[in-house]
């Protein structure tokens, strides 16, 4: 079993053997840990932007992260999940990283929360 925490939606439910405690703790900095990377053409980050579409913790401390991109011609394609992997692998506690770049459902720009609206002066 694992735990999934759909971003940006209903509380997390924990279905994990690791204590609820730690998968919060875990959560938490890896949501921390996904703020601190940026699209190099956006001031906003990922997690913001609404890029990150899920991220599972499991019961070995491996996470799955599924990501999209603003475009399929994003400049940055190669170099974000990289970057995701790294913020997220830095996280103490946690295994194996994997990231999975996906294109359904397409990213629009009303996945952005409303801090990356202000950032961008997109009301």
């Amino acid at each position: 079993m694992s735990d999934t925490a759909e971003i940006k939606a209903s509380p997390m439910e924990t279905h994990s053997a690791l204590p609820a405690e730690e998968t919060e703790r875990l959560t938490r900095e890896i949501i921390a840990g996904l703020k601190t990377v940026f699209d190099p053409e956006i001031p906003a980050d990922i997690y913001e932007l609404g890029l990150i579409y899920k991220v599972e913790i499991k019961d070995d401390r491996s996470v799955d992260v599924q990501m999209t991109l603003t475009t399929p011609n994003c400049p940055a394609a190669g170099e974000l999940p990289t970057m995701v992997e790294n913020a997220v692998a830095s996280v103490p506690g946690v295994g194996v990283v994997n990231v999975k770049v996906v294109w359904e459902p397409a990213w629009t720009p009303e996945r952005m929360s409303d801090e990356a609206r202000l950032v961008l002066n997109m009301w």
